[in-house]
């Protein structure tokens, strides 16, 4: 039994923090049965448990040393004038490409030392929405360094934050480049958090650990203060335990802002993500499915095969084939290569120029490519990690007659004569596909969402691959993966709702848990005062 004040509580009515969601945690708020001052206090103490000590997955780059005193002032708050809502008091972590406030003492460096220290003039527009809303911003998370774009590095691992690891095997690859986002959400490190994507940044991290991402349109969400790779591709977007989590985070950081013209095309009211968690809302619906994207991987195939038959015992019509007219051409594209490469000098070299500081000297993308050549004990450590060739490709690069025309290319694979092609011709509702292989693919080219959510797990007598580990196992027993939801602009509503109703049909998540040594043991009630 535990007391607070007067109170005495049972050990039962408090989350546990490995699978509790958002909701639950603010009822707990609610109820007075803990404070936010104590989640902070536990998932600090859970981050520590794991992330550079015992399983030493580095998740987490570093947490906000404000943290503990921003969740007193919101528990005096919600005493003083009542809750701002379902984000009130809520711990989150950002991934290491999102500003927040330089004063608070956390930097933002997309886990380069190349940005240490860097003053950044504002929080992102998604970390400015979650203050509003009431989130304690907790920390960092890790991510494959410039969001996976320096060179042919690990997933998940960046010079400051190092090599982040799956909590599904010992060395597994939690894939990326939002690694840590992954980790976190996978084993209860904050309540939810906040990935990138621009091309399979986030589902891909969310199906290798087993939670769930939404990768929105581009353009409704804001990418100001993000560090980038490309204004065509990139956008955040949240991962989280469950899709009602996801559908949450999502409601608060979609909208307008005049710092990212994409989002000011966007449809001029945007719905409660809230009100498409719809057990029912596969009913009628069509979903569709491009064989020939799927890849040879036999229990992801197994797995995904045997979902067609819960789709359509959830009332759902499956068209089966209904691959994309240009799919043999999508497969054979390298014009999104050349569109990344060029987007990436130009927009990263814009964000560098809109800082207040950088301590280090780096002005623009040859400065960056300097600085690793000058700190190559930081930052390219052989044998694994010791790769900058994107950067270097991304130099040579200038914004020309094929860079437009591979951009149009994009645009036309993957919408025209892609995704919307696809849903006209079979008259679909949603494309489905495994989360790994080519899924994000069409997705990324077009600025079209995509959602993933648990599917399955490798099985216990699945070969372990590379041995050793090189640094990392690519294939192991017990690692996730996922099931993706693919759809046209601005569907992300329908969306939501097929993968909530399949999430909650299947369950899959509470299936496996994440090998022990990688659980923290610290829970509410261990921080609480007796």
């Amino acid at each position: 039994m535990f007391s607070r004040g007067v109170t005495v509580l049972s050990e039962n009515v408090f989350p546990d923090l490995y699978e509790s969601g958002i909701p639950d945690l603010q009822k707990g708020l609610e109820l007075g049965h803990f404070m936010s001052a104590d989640l902070v206090k536990a998932y600090l103490a859970r981050i520590d448990e794991v992330n550079l000590k015992g399983a030493a997955l580095h998740a987490v780059i570093e947490t906000n040393p404000n943290a503990l005193s921003q969740a007193a002032k919101l528990d005096d708050e919600r005493k003083s004038k009542g809750s701002r809502g379902s984000l009130h008091g809520i711990p989150l972590l950002l991934k290491d490409n999102m500003a927040t406030l330089h004063e608070e003492g956390m930097n933002t460096t997309a886990g380069s030392y190349a940005l240490l220290g860097s003053v950044v003039p504002r929080d992102a527009f998604v970390a400015a929405k979650l203050r509003e809303a009431g989130a304690i911003l907790l920390g960092k998370a890790n991510l494959s360094e410039w969001a996976n774009y320096r060179g042919d590095v690990p997933n998940g691992f960046s010079g400051r934050g190092g090599q982040t690891l799956c909590p599904y095997y010992p060395n597994g690859d939690a894939s990326g480049s939002s690694s840590g986002s992954g980790v976190a959400m996978a084993i209860g490190l904050a309540a939810g958090s906040l990935g990138s994507e621009t091309d399979g940044s986030i589902v891909s991290p969310s199906s290798k650990n087993n939670v769930v991402g939404i990768k929105p349109t581009v353009g409704l969400v804001s990418r100001a203060g993000v560090i980038p790779i490309s204004s065509h591709q990139d956008t955040a977007g949240p991962m989280c335990r469950s899709v009602t989590d996801a559908a949450l985070l999502l409601s608060v950081i979609a909208g307008p802002d005049p710092r990212d013209m994409a989002t000011l095309y966007q449809p001029g009211v945007l719905p409660d993500y809230m009100k498409a968690l719809d057990l029912n809302a596969l009913k009628g619906k069509r979903l569709g499915v491009p064989r020939i994207f799927l890849g040879d991987d036999k229990a992801i195939l197994e797995a995904f095969n045997a979902s067609l038959d819960t789709f359509r015992a959830l009332g759902a019509e499956i068209v089966d084939p209904a691959d994309f007219p240009c799919a043999e051409e999508m497969k054979e594209s390298q014009a999104e290569t050349l569109v990344l490469e060029t987007d990436f000098k130009a927009d990263l070299n814009e964000y560098i120029s809109g800082l207040l500081e950088v301590p280090t000297g780096v002005k623009k993308l040859a400065d960056l490519i300097e600085f690793n050549n000058s700190h190559a004990d930081l930052e390219l450590i052989p044998p694994y990690h010791d790769d900058q060739s994107r950067l270097i490709a991304a130099e040579a690069t200038e914004k020309n007659d094929a860079y437009y025309a591979a951009l149009a290319e994009d645009f036309d694979l993957g919408r025209r004569r892609g995704i919307d092609a696809t849903l006209q011709k079979f008259k679909l509702d949603a494309i489905i596909l495994p989360t790994d292989g080519t899924a994000s693919t069409p997705a990324a080219i077009s600025g079209y969402p995509i959602i993933s959510v648990p599917l399955g797990f490798q099985p216990d007598n699945v070969e372990v691959l590379p041995v050793p580990a090189a640094p990392l196992h690519t294939q192991a027993p017990g690692l996730p993966f996922g099931i993706a939801f693919i759809g046209t602009a601005y569907s992300e509503f329908n969306l939501i709702g097929f993968a909530y109703a399949f999430e909650q049909a299947t369950q899959v998540r509470l299936k496996r848990r994440a090998y022990a040594e990688a659980i923290p043991a610290t829970q509410i009630k261990d921080v609480l005062s007796i």
